[in-house]
This record gives structure tokens, C-alpha cells and sequence, in this order.
């Protein structure tokens, strides 16, 4: 399939998805290529790409997932794939899917994409100028800065040292920064081109590192200044120092030698993902970049993933790159497969890499002079195995530079610090959204005044998860006052909806806990949430009024490409009622929606580990559903049970015959998950089964 991925929306039923699915899987090549997801309307929602496209699109629809590749799962109703000649054509056709199709369960590099760089111009008379884009104009680049207001400072610094011009057309008459002695005024003095590329070079030397050579000169001018008694001069030269020492060389950390370099950590928790670059500079620590966004997929595949594109729209490179290695529970995963080979996908879309301070456009550093430049490093231990390892290879082919996955000593020191700093933003994020509870009141009466309804103290909403079909669930929270009351949560086994239907398992959540509300004389929300558009409002509605005779206003909570909280929408038919992106209202739908769609994946995960759970252990002759609940009431999970010793099962009123049987059969299994089962009841909650 060498063709362009065909365009064409179409509602897929659900039933017809699955076998089209199957009969796909069965006719996988054996050879690298790329796949493109699609949902039921035929939309790209995820593009990867495959050493062997068997393996890795079977994956998805075999065994069981983390995180929120079970939302991505469930939306899928049909997939094409791309055969490529090689793992590199692969990785360039990648890169060039998701840019045409911005699917939106691809990690995207979404903030901050083009950062700030210093730029001298390749003019008679050059400029020093902070800009965003790097062009093969022969002029000089610097950076990247973490942000601009570094950038700036750095350039306020180096215009009171180097007086270039500052207009970009020249005026008729000398202007204030000739006044002020940061121009020489080359509008109406000559300025001799010996004098230009000197002060060129001096803040090309500044700017790659040598600030500490040129403190010195301008101590010494400092003394001899004072020595002949020109005590302004002399104070002018203090201050220059002053204000390199205060730009330069404040920083927290340092290491032995002077190389530049980048260090990534990354923390996921939540859904959520942060990642901490902190930019090392002739040793020193200058700056950090921190990035939060929502992922999908596998924590470090999507790590890298974000690697590849930082590099990507960043041309600027250090010398050396350090990275955290896998966690040992992802090496051996399946999907780890896939996306070792991620950044060569970018290197062939991204702008010309060159390394701060050589013109734009020239070729990045050979790897063999980046090895002759950089010694080898003394805390880092042999190379990673697996899916770091094949990535690290990758990314020096590419940017011909020194990657390294530090395991003790000061750069492991430096790579633990920065994956801390993202464990502790995502916290801070997380621990601000409870103390913003305070002003939920306020916001839950704006939300009411904002849709136009007497009132919104009592907020239910919905969420539905599966995977393929399997193992369907539903779960309600509640928010009260604007605040979730978690002894109100109800969790719900999904009986009459065969696969992944998303408006009748609506139909069916909304029924069964309404019908059980009129008949309990609960009280009734002000406002029902479902997570969806207008098809889920529709079937919430249809149940409410036509079934069940209640006037509860119903809104819908829908998710744009980025899949983040959108749209609230309103009525028959559904409208958007705007809200400000910034608003307490619109912050206490996102918390409503993040909590409702956590507690229906907590549920669905349970729910599918006991089914793997049970499955495993009803095969074994002799353990009918009565056992089988005696030994996970009683071990606790199955990894207890396959550790456990034959005279351990007496306790249950199992024989050494079946305890022996039972310990067989779970331990020739080589390739089974141990999933552990935890107790049925979660405190928190109740389930309406």
C-alpha cells in the first residue's frame, strides 16, 4: 500500500469495525512501514510507525494496556498501513503523517515550539537582534534560549559592551544609542570594517562560553583606568562585570568540565506528562524549559517522542545530550518495539542543526570530531539495552552529537534532578487544583448562570470506558458545591450494549441510575455531564424525558483535536455556550471532566486485570468460580499465588494434588501478565452492578 491514505469519512458500525479489524490483522506484512489510525469517521487519530508491522499494529488490539492507550483503543474502528523499503524511510514518512494530519493522539511538541535565539546579521554594519527563526542567511546563531526574557537579557548586556548598530535601515542622524554609547553611528561616522568583525567576534567568543576571558580584560582595563585617575571609565568597566557576573555566573550547579549540554527528566502522573530540560552551559546551569501536556500512548515511548520533536524545531544543538534510560517495566513491553528508531522521522523535516555559534546552514559536527571534543565520560555506565539504546544510536546518527544515558555519578545526579523537578510541577499542578476548590462555589454558580439554569450545586456527570468492546464500563461522580463528594461516586458493569457503543451504554447508565433515583427518592442533580457531543447528549436526553419523564438540563463536555477540554454544549439541539479558556467555569468542567474519566479507567482496569485474572485460573481442572474466589480473597493476588508453597493452599481446603496443579499451571505460562487482584470494594465508592 504505497498510495496515500484515502480521505474518506465515513460512521463505521461497530460490529462491521471489529471483523474488518480482524480480517486486517490476519494479512499483516512481516516488513517496517508506517500505520494510520482511524475512528468511526474515518479520521487519523494516531500515526506510528513498525520495524515489523505485524507485531506492532497486532499489539494494539491483543492483551491488555496502561494509561490512556486504552482511550485511544476504543476509538478505533479501522487502520491502513504504509510497506516501506527500509526502518529509515519508515521514520521519514512518520514524521511527515503527523505534520499533514495532526492526529490527535500523537505526542505534539504544542508550547513553545520556536524558541528565542541572539543573531548577529551578516551586514556591512551587523546588528545583534533576538529572534525566533533560524535562516541559512550566513548570519551567526546563538542559543536556543529557554525563554525571552533570557535572551533579552543577554542582548541588554552585550549591547552596553558592543555598541553595533541598532537600526535596521540607517537613519539620517545619530541616535540616542549614540548618546548613550551602545552605537558607534555608522550613519554618520565612518566605521571601519576591522572594527565591526571585531566586535562580531567578541560576542561570538562571549556567547560560546568565553565570558570569563573577557571579565578579565575588562578588570584590567578597570585598573588601568584607575590608575590613570578616569575613575567613570573605571566604574563603567565595574559595572560591566557586574552584570556579566550577575547574568553568567549565578547558577546552582556546575560540573568539571565546560561542555554544553541538555539534560531531560521526565514524570507522568494523571494522564498527564511533564518534561524538564535544563540547559547546561560552559558547566553551569542556566535555565530549565518545563513542558506539561496529556499523553496516550506508552510513558517513555512518548518521552522520546517529545525528544525527537524538541530537536526537530530547534536547530540550535549543545554538545552532549543526557537522557533517563527505560524503566525497567517498559523494556521488555511490546510497544517498546516500535519507537526506538523515533528521531530520524523528524531529522528528515527539521531545519538545518547547527550548533550555536557557527553560521546557519553549515554542517553539524562529524561524530568523530564530537568524540574527539568531548572525553568520554567517566559517570556513565555501558550503553542501555533495548528501546534507549537503539534510540540514543539514533539520535547521534542524526545530530552527530554525544547522547548518553547517565547510571551513577554527577550527570545521573543531574538527570534524577530533572526527572524530581517534573514529579514535583506535576504535584504542585495537581495539589493547586485542590486548593482552587475554595472558589468552586463561585464557579458552579457562574456555570449555572453561564448555561441558564436556577442552579448547578449538584453536578453528576458521566464517562464510559472499554477496549474494543471488551469489558465495557461506565462510572457517575458527583461534584457538590463545585468539589467532587467521592461517597457519592457509582461505578457501573455495562449489561445489554455488545461492543463498543458508546450512545447505548449512555442509554443504558442513564436509565439505570435515574430509574433507581425516582424509585429510592434520591435527590436529583441540577445538571447532568456526559463526556461527548451532541450523540451522547441525545441519548441522555431521549432516556430522561421520553422514558422517564424528568426535566434535568443535560450538557456535553466534547474534546478538540489536542484532546482537551473544548466545547460545552447546550440544549436541543446542542449549542456551544462560550466560556473564557481562562475562567473559573471552564476550569471546574476540566476538573469535572479529568475526574469522571479517571474513575471510569480506574474501573475499567480492575474490572479487566480480575477478568484476566479468572480466565487464567478457571482454565486450571478442579478451580470452579467458588475456589477460584477462596484463593484471591485469601492470597490477595495471583503473583502470591504462583509464589506460594504447596502446603500454603491448605488454608483454602486445597489438596497437595491441586496445589501442585495449580502452581504448574501458572508458572508454565511464560509469557502470562501477573496481574494483581485487589479487593472488590474500593472505599471511596459503591458499584451499581
Amino acid at each position: 500500500m504505497d498510495a496515500t491514505p484515502s480521505a474518506h469519512h465515513t460512521s463505521i458500525h461497530a460490529s462491521e469495525a471489529s471483523e474488518n479489524i480482524r480480517n486486517k490483522l490476519a494479512l499483516l506484512p512481516d516488513r517496517p512501514g508506517c500505520y494510520l489510525m482511524k475512528n468511526g469517521e474515518g479520521t487519523i487519530i494516531y500515526v506510528g510507525k513498525a520495524k515489523v508491522l505485524k507485531n506492532r499494529v497486532r499489539s494494539y488490539f491483543n492483551g491488555s494496556h496502561n494509561g490512556k492507550t486504552q482511550r485511544l483503543v476504543s476509538e478505533i474502528r479501522d487502520f491502513e498501513y504504509i510497506v516501506t523499503a527500509s526502518n529509515m524511510e519508515a521514520l521519514i514518512l512518520e514524521c511527515n503523517l503527523i505534520k499533514q494530519h495532526h492526529p490527535r493522539y500523537n505526542v505534539l511538541l504544542k508550547d513553545d515550539k520556536s524558541f528565542p535565539y541572539l543573531k548577529i546579521t551578516n551586514e556591512e554594519h551587523p546588528r545583534l537582534e533576538v529572534t525566533r527563526r533560524v535562516l541559512k542567511d550566513k548570519a551567526k546563531y546563538f542559543g536556543p534560549y529557554p525563554n525571552a526574557f533570557a535572551a533579552q537579557q543577554t542582548k541588554k548586556l552585550l549591547d552596553r559592551l558592543y555598541p553595533l548598530r541598532k537600526c535596521r535601515t540607517l537613519p539620517d542622524k545619530v541616535c540616542l544609542y549614540y548618546h548613550l554609547g551602545q552605537c558607534l553611528a555608522p550613519c554618520e561616522f565612518p566605521v571601519p570594517a576591522e572594527e565591526n568583525e571585531r566586535m562580531a567576534g567578541e560576542i561570538a567568543r562571549f556567547l560560546n562560553g568565553g565570558h570569563g576571558d573577557i571579565k578579565r580584560e575588562l578588570h584590567r582595563k578597570m585598573e588601568e583606568a584607575a590608575e590613570e585617575l578616569a575613575f567613570e571609565r573605571a566604574r563603567e568597566y565595574r559595572d560591566q562585570i557586574m552584570a556579566i557576573e550577575a547574568l553568567m555566573e549565578k547558577q546552582s550547579i556546575t560540573v568539571v568540565d565546560a561542555m554544553d549540554r541538555d539534560v531531560f527528566g521526565y514524570a507522568v502522573d494523571k494522564g498527564w506528562m511533564c518534561v524538564q530540560i535544563l540547559y547546561m552551559r560552559q558547566g553551569k546551569m542556566i535555565q530549565r524549559h518545563v513542558s506539561q501536556f496529556p499523553f496516550y500512548g506508552e510513558p517513555y515511548e512518548d518521552f522520546l517522542t517529545f525528544v525527537t520533536q524538541y530537536y526537530s524545531d530547534n536547530p540550535a544543538l549543545p554538545r552532549e545530550i543526557l537522557l533517563p534510560d527505560a524503566p525497567s517495566d517498559e523494556i521488555d513491553s511490546g510497544a517498546a518495539a516500535a519507537s526506538a528508531e523515533a528521531v530520524e522521522a523528524a531529522g528528515a523535516g527539521s531545519a538545518d542543526a547547527s550548533v550555536a555559534g557557527v553560521e546557519a546552514g553549515d554542517a553539524p559536527l562529524a561524530g568523530a570530531d564530537v568524540a574527539d571534543a568531548a572525553e568520554e565520560d567517566a559517570d556513565v555506565s555501558a550503553e542501555p539495552d533495548g528501546q534507549a539504546a537503539d534510540f540514543g544510536e539514533s539520535l547521534r546518527r542524526w545530530l552527530h552529537i554525544k547522547v548518553a544515558f547517565p547510571k551513577r555519578g554527577a550527570k545521573h545526579k543531574m538527570v534524577s534532578m530533572a526527572c524530581e523537578n517534573s514529579k514535583q510541577a506535576l504535584e504542585e499542578k495537581f495539589r493547586l487544583i485542590e486548593r482552587d476548590q475554595d472558589r468552586s462555589v463561585r464557579a458552579a454558580e457562574g456555570l449555572a448562570e453561564a448555561i441558564g439554569v436556577p442552579s448547578a450545586r449538584r453536578i453528576e456527570a458521566f464517562d464510559n470506558s472499554n477496549t474494543q468492546g471488551a469489558n465495557p464500563v461506565s462510572a457517575m461522580v458527583v461534584f457538590t458545591d463545585g468539589k467532587p463528594d467521592r461517597k457519592e461516586y457509582r461505578k457501573y458493569n455495562v449489561r445489554t450494549v455488545q461492543g463498543p457503543d458508546d450512545y447505548e451504554t449512555m442509554r443504558e447508565v442513564i436509565r439505570r441510575r435515574y430509574e433507581r433515583v425516582l424509585k429510592e427518592g434520591l435527590e436529583l442533580p441540577d445538571l447532568i455531564v456526559v463526556d461527548g457531543g451532541k450523540g451522547q447528549i441525545a441519548a441522555a436526553v431521549d432516556i430522561l424525558v421520553n422514558e422517564l419523564g424528568l426535566d434535568v438540563p443535560v450538557c456535553g463536555l466534547a474534546k478538540d483535536e489536542k484532546h482537551r477540554t473544548a466545547q460545552l454544549l447546550v440544549g436541543d439541539p446542542p449549542e456551544e455556550v462560550p466560556l473564557a479558556r481562562d475562567s473559573q467555569e471552564f476550569y471546574l468542567l476540566q476538573r469535572i471532566q479529568d475526574e469522571v474519566h479517571r474513575f471510569a479507567i480506574t474501573f475499567h482496569r480492575e474490572k479487566r486485570a480480575k477478568s484476566m485474572i479468572a480466565s487464567r485460573l478457571d482454565a486450571i481442572p478442579g478451580i470452579g468460580e467458588k475456589r477460584r474466589k477462596q484463593l484471591l480473597k485469601h492470597f490477595g493476588s495471583l503473583k502470591a499465588i504462583k509464589e506460594a508453597k504447596v502446603e500454603d493452599f491448605r488454608a483454602v481446603s486445597i489438596g497437595e494434588a491441586l496445589a501442585k496443579r495449580i502452581l504448574d499451571a501458572l508458572n508454565d505460562e511464560a509469557d502470562g501478565a501477573e496481574a494483581a487482584a485487589k479487593p472488590a470494594e474500593l472505599a471511596e465508592t459503591q458499584t451499581d452492578s
